[in-house]
């Protein structure tokens, strides 16, 4: 029997889903995309004395990593994101930032991770699927014994991420999601970066884009 709690909160201008992957045995906990409610966080965590291990991120939207480091920093933990979206993250323009008024933010990860890369965090074993497309350094994190998969801003409940965004690609996006996502398992759970979760066999029979 897993040990993984998955929680949900809705953050930030654009109704950004943040996810804490929880481990019910140990209370150490994963926060994937913290987007810009740091404060909100704070409290949910200690609320429930959970011990934060590490901050996840898909991509360097604003809204998925504009309080990742205020997260990071509290806890004294590490930021994870792909080895492809550094500039991403440090240009406002690309990140969207910029959009919102003002000079813009840069952001940062602490860890760049290889496609197919697995790591360890919080006892679950957690294997890197690249997907750009959506932002140059898109990227899926699956949890492979709980057959979990937190999509980000890749895959949708009945469609895909946005590609019209700076270093967008529609054809990157499809190919990427048809070689690492869909050949998944169909019982995976996803869990994206808006709206409802879904699994890869609904996916695969009523996604138009596949």
């Amino acid at each position: 029997m897993s040990n993984l709690e998955i929680q949900q909160y809705v953050v930030g201008p654009v109704a950004t889903n943040c996810y804490f992957l929880v481990n019910n045995k140990t209370k150490e906990c994963i926060i994937v995309d913290p987007g810009a409610s740091g404060l909100q966080l704070v409290k949910r965590i200690e609320e429930q004395s959970l011990k934060p291990v590490a901050v996840l991120l898909t991509h360097g939207h604003f809204d998925h990593a504009g309080d990742a480091g205020y997260i990071a920093d509290h806890y004294k933990v590490s930021i994870y994101a792909s080895e492809l979206e550094k500039e991403t993250l440090g240009q406002p323009e690309i990140n969207l930032s910029a959009s919102m008024g003002g000079l813009g933010e840069v952001y940062r990860a602490d860890v760049f991770l290889k496609d197919c890369e697995e790591i360890t965090l919080a006892d679950f074993r957690i294997r890197v699927l690249s997907t750009p497309g959506h932002t140059p350094g898109g990227c899926c994190y699956y949890l492979v014994d709980e057959m979990v998969l937190m999509s980000g801003d890749s895959l949708f409940s009945g469609s895909v991420g946005r590609t019209d965004f700076p270093g967008g690609s529609m054809s990157e996006l499809i190919r990427s999601l048809r070689e690492k996502v869909m050949v998944l398992p169909p019982s995976v759970k996803v869990f994206p970066g808006h709206d409802d979760m879904t699994t890869i066999e609904q996916e695969t029979y009523y996604n138009p884009y596949f």
